[in-house]
């Protein structure tokens, strides 16, 4: 990385580039999603180069960024496919705002534990109220009978097993750190589990991904191919079939999560 005066603007892209999109950040193993690595990082900068001409800070990126988060899940609630687009595009946004609030602290060498505190929250807040909403449109409008119920029920439970799910990640750093371990480098070595069936079912599982259903990019687009199933079959129908299923597999990914994690060697001193 070229050193730069962190109070001035970039000059180019190219430069802005080189110093915000270091190899150690777009080569993370888990830390990148795949929209990033497939074209989200290619227009980045550009947010990024506007956003060095404001005043706002890294940390009111991120602000931003949990805004548009929140405001994807409050799109669901909008019936039909419309809602359900827009927060396709909303998911697709939040995921570009998440890129640029890093460039930006990269830029103005403003990183901290507030940025990354933040920036836990707008997506652990965000996947856990994209489920509540897929829940009230499995229910429909308005809520006129007990089994309606059930259905903003599931979603709430949706809405639980996911944070989980994401928790558990950050439960081993936690735990790694009260044991005085270093911090764990983002490679796929260090996540690969060391008993030999476990890691061969997690090698299995990497051809019926399911445990990747859960992010933010990954919900908007199912809800938005329900919508699309559900002008021909029925909305509430085909989203009940939904969020049961996804229920379902967010059960199964929570158990094979933890059984990794306990195999791996994040968890070994």
């Amino acid at each position: 990385m070229s050193l730069h005066d962190s109070s001035q603007r970039p000059s180019s892209i190219a430069e802005l580039r080189e110093v915000t999109q270091p190899p150690e950040v777009r080569l993370r193993a888990n830390a990148e999603h795949w929209t990033a690595s497939l074209y989200l990082r290619d227009i980045s900068p550009y947010l990024t180069w506007m956003l060095l001409k404001t005043s706002i800070s890294a940390n009111g990126v991120t602000g931003l960024m949990i805004l548009v988060g929140w405001s994807t899940a409050a799109a669901l609630l909008i019936p039909g496919v419309g809602g359900a687009a827009l927060a396709l595009v909303l998911g697709q946004l939040q995921m570009l705002v998440d890129c640029s609030d890093g460039e930006v602290a990269r830029w103005r060498n403003t990183r901290s534990p507030a940025g990354v505190f933040l920036d836990k929250v707008g997506h652990y807040t965000t996947e856990a109220l994209i489920p509540i909403a897929l829940g009230i449109r499995a229910a429909g409008y308005p809520f006129d009978a007990g089994v309606d119920y059930l259905w903003t029920t599931l979603g709430f439970a949706l809405a639980l097993v996911i944070v989980l799910n994401k928790a558990l990640n950050d439960m081993v750093h936690v735990a790694r750190a009260n044991a005085g371990l270093a911090r764990l480098a983002d490679r796929k070595e260090e996540t690969e589990p060391s008993h030999r069936l476990v890691a061969r079912l997690r090698r299995l599982a990497r051809f019926v991904p399911f445990h990747r259903l859960y992010h933010s990019v990954e919900l908007t687009i199912i809800a938005f191919v329900a919508a699309i199933a559900g002008l021909v079959v029925g909305s509430p129908l085909v989203d009940q079939i939904l969020i049961v299923g996804l229920l379902t597999f967010a059960v199964l990914a929570l158990v094979g999560h933890f059984v990794a994690i306990m195999a791996s060697k994040r968890v070994r001193s």
